[in-house]
């Protein structure tokens, strides 16, 4: 059982990064795609609402079906389709050809999400203590690594649509590589409470814990506020430097650099800190620290101040997602997808809606004081974290070993 354990641990770690990769190659292909197809910038960012939608649809779809068929069956599924999704934005010649592209590629691309997310919740279970960040640090991986792959593929030629067609195919090679090494459809042989377990395959499920539907709501208010400081920093960050603090663009740029190295760094150390602590000391102390940061790169007149600012909104940051996707799975077993499906689809409304409500915020007053608003919701994440207390699987473990079922 160990080694067939360790070895759903390591898949989740590949469709992670195979998810990162496949949605990287298409952001570093969007200028290439915006070329071919003609269209503007405003055009384009309307068009990109479109991929936030369809993957909200697929996020809701994909949980429940985790729950009923297994994440043996949803996951490779969902990373066959994806990767096969991955060639049609650069097949794509008019705006409406595009329109339909992006909303296909991130429906399928919201199916993986979920539903790696809802395994990985099962294999955090079966192991008995936090792994969660670990795996969100390498969808980062993926992304720079498809960064890496296109750079490549240019410099030998290949065009932006030979590039996703090949990465697209790789993809799937892997999806389908993987996936007798998830587990099974009911992998949660280990009972969510002291009250005994039941391991005859007929046994109906436990009822869903009291309350569970509130919380797992609270939890995904909780993951858009964080995700939309998240998405805010994704969009944002370079442009303060360059426009208010007047940083050359060669600088600015490592604002953005700045903040992900921090995320990526910070979600590779949380599960230790998570297995040491407890997830709502991680999410309070967090959320606290990124408030700190955000108000920093704010009110900061200085350069260094504002680097200083982003790598701490980054590090602080890190930690709270996985752990709110974490929490929704756990809260009730038998309907983790579900669960994480709507933590994962409110939080994702945040990383969309964070550039565009900085921007309307430019309209009011200066950049850098819209993101006052960060630090607030920021403040608001760090006073709610006791919503992390409840349940036994929250709190803090110093077993190092996995627990087989």
């Amino acid at each position: 059982m160990h080694s067939s354990l360790r070895a759903a641990r390591v898949a989740t770690y590949v469709y992670f990064v195979l998810c990162g990769t496949l949605m990287g190659a298409w952001v570093v292909h969007i200028p290439a795609v915006e070329e071919r197809v003609g269209i503007s910038h405003a055009t384009l960012g309307g068009l990109l609402v479109l991929l936030g939608l369809g993957a909200f649809l697929g996020m809701q779809m994909a949980g429940p079906l985790t729950d009923r068929l297994g994440a043996r069956v949803v996951v490779p599924v969902s990373g066959v389709l994806c990767g096969a999704a991955l060639v049609l934005p650069g097949l794509a010649q008019t705006p409406w050809a595009l329109a339909g592209a992006l909303l296909v590629f991130g429906f399928c691309n919201g199916c993986l999400d979920v539903s790696m997310n809802a395994h990985a919740v099962h294999v955090e279970k079966a192991y008995g203590r936090p792994v969660m960040s670990g795996f969100h640090a390498t969808f980062s991986v993926g992304g720079v690594l498809a960064a890496l792959v296109a750079a490549g593929a240019a410099s030998a030629g290949l065009n932006p649509l030979a590039s996703m067609a090949a990465m697209g195919a790789v993809g799937i090679v892997i999806a389908l590589a993987w996936a007798r090494t998830l587990l099974p459809a009911a992998p949660a042989s280990a009972p969510e409470t002291d009250t005994g377990s039941t391991e005859e395959t007929g046994t109906a499920p436990a009822a869903a814990p009291r309350g569970a539907g509130r919380r797992v709501w609270m939890l995904a208010v909780l993951a858009l506020m964080v995700m939309l400081c998240e998405g805010a920093a994704n969009d944002w960050s370079a442009l303060h430097l360059k426009d208010v603090l007047g940083a050359p663009a060669g600088t600015a740029a490592f604002a953005y650099g700045t903040f992900a190295a921090a995320m990526t760094t910070g979600r590779l150390l949380a599960d230790r800190l998570v297995a040491r602590f407890g997830s709502m000391a991680i999410l309070r102390h967090g959320a606290a620290m990124a408030g700190v940061g955000i108000t920093l790169v704010a009110l900061g007149p200085w350069m260094w101040a504002a680097f200083a600012g982003w790598a701490l909104f980054g590090l602080g940051l890190s930690g709270t997602v996985p752990q709110l996707f974490s929490a929704a799975g756990h809260a009730d077993p038998a309907a983790a997808g579900a669960n994480v499906s709507r933590v994962a689809g409110l939080g994702y409304v945040g990383m969309l809606a964070g550039p565009a409500v900085i921007g309307w915020l430019t309209h009011v007053v200066a950049l850098n004081h819209t993101f006052v608003l960060l630090s607030l919701l920021c403040v608001i994440t760090a006073a709610a974290a006791g919503i992390l207390r409840t349940g036994s699987d929250r709190a803090p473990r110093n077993d190092l070993e996995p627990v087989a079922g």
